[in-house]
């Protein structure tokens, strides 16, 4: 899917908060001009293909009116008590087609039953079930492991209800998994971009059922906010154009998935200053990406060519992997005539070269990896002399601070 758009909303949106620790009155929720039309047209314009809410944070606040508490919208003045968010998300998504997705943290620092395992169990699966059933379909859960590190969620139950009633949903991080974090809150992958990994090894912030074998097909989802925080916040401001670039090009741009979030404002409405951000981010690759140049691929021994129409002028490419058979791609080699223009490992869905402009008729590429092949080769003249990279002397904010 390439692009998604996380939305962190909520209860913290109203107190300059990351985290809180569910007892900020609810009574303080109330964007009166909320407008989901506009969070989902902001996505659309900056190529997302789904979109990401947080239906629940840590706090324990609901965004829709759910039976199993009191903290919700329903407590709050917005729409009278008779709000629902999600809902409102939900039909301007579907009538965008853009994919739903919904973030459940199983962490809730206002649920009194949340001491109780047993009790707290029962009360999750009944949140779950409610959104599961109300909204969709459903394109992923997200589910956060902060907070939650040992703590014995009935994963086995959990799943049963995602597969029941909604099959075709990707599941984030826990419980039974199909696509898993990235490892940093930065949005940015690192060479080789392994489909399979082994999740024993992986952070503690990746629970998995017992009952899993240790190697999974697990692509990597890279989450990242266009401010410091997740949350709203007055006196933030968006990451620069360059910085953004940066991000892409190391997660989408190295087989990755990209969540690029995009926080409302206390009004309900993004951030104008963000969606300007997003809007030249955009631009900005179209311009580069607009106008692709297909290569014909063929073989040659154990060599795959790419082979142009005409004589090209270019300075990216773009190369997708043969995954019928999952990945195998374990290093690849792009040479013209015999100058060796990049070296590098995992292609995967995805790959990304950026290389001082040449013009070519035809590239010799160097595969390395059982039953590994290519399945397409773009070129682009972006008229960018070199690549993008993330500003000298970024330093990345503390992962999800508590103030």
């Amino acid at each position: 899917m390439g692009v998604g758009v996380f939305i962190h909303f909520g209860i913290n949106t109203y107190f300059g908060k990351e985290w809180s620790n569910g007892s900020l009155p609810a009574s303080a929720f109330d964007p009166t001009e909320f407008d989901a039309r506009q969070w989902v047209s902001v996505a659309k314009d900056a190529g997302a293909q789904y979109l990401v809410l947080t239906a629940k944070h840590h706090d324990g606040f609901c965004l829709w009116p759910t039976s199993t508490t009191d903290y919700s919208v329903r407590s709050s003045p917005w729409r009278g008590g008779r709000g629902d968010v999600v809902a409102e998300v939900a039909e301007a998504c579907g009538k965008a087609g853009l994919g739903l997705g919904l973030y459940v943290s199983p962490w809730d620092r206002n649920a009194s039953c949340y001491g109780d395992p047993a009790a707290y169990n029962d009360f999750y699966v009944r949140q779950l079930t409610e959104l599961c059933t109300r909204y969709g379909p459903l394109v992923e859960l997200w589910f956060d492991g902060a907070g939650s590190e040992g703590y014995p969620y009935d994963w086995p139950r959990i799943a049963d209800v995602i597969h029941r009633h909604q099959p075709g949903a990707m599941v984030f991080n826990m419980g039974a998994p199909t696509i898993r974090w990235v490892g940093n809150e930065n949005g940015l992958a690192a060479d080789p971009v392994e489909y399979v990994v082994d999740h024993t090894q992986m952070s503690n912030y990746t629970i998995v059922s017992s009952t899993f074998a240790e190697a999974l097909y697990l692509p990597p989802e890279c989450d990242v906010s266009i401010r410091r925080g997740w949350f709203w916040q007055q006196d933030d401001s968006p990451k620069d154009l360059e910085h953004l670039l940066g991000i892409y090009y190391r997660s989408v741009g190295m087989g990755a998935n990209l969540l690029l979030n995009l926080p409302p404002n206390r009004l309900g409405l993004l951030d104008e200053a963000d969606v300007k951000r997003v809007q030249e981010w955009a631009r900005e690759l179209d311009a580069r990406f607009a106008e692709p140049i297909h290569g014909e691929i063929g073989r040659r021994d154990d060599e795959w060519l790419v082979r142009f129409p005409d004589e090209v002028t270019l300075d990216h490419l773009r190369l997708s992997e043969h995954l019928d058979d999952g990945q195998r791609v374990t290093g690849h080699r792009i040479w013209h005539s015999d100058d060796l223009i990049c070296s590098a490992g995992t292609i995967g869905v995805n790959r990304l070269h950026v290389f001082p402009r040449r013009t070519v008729r035809e590239l010799r590429v160097e595969l390395t990896g059982p039953g590994a092949g290519l399945d397409a080769v773009t070129a682009y003249r972006t008229g960018h002399e070199s690549p993008p990279r993330i500003p000298a002397g970024y330093v990345a904010p503390t992962d999800h601070p508590e103030d």
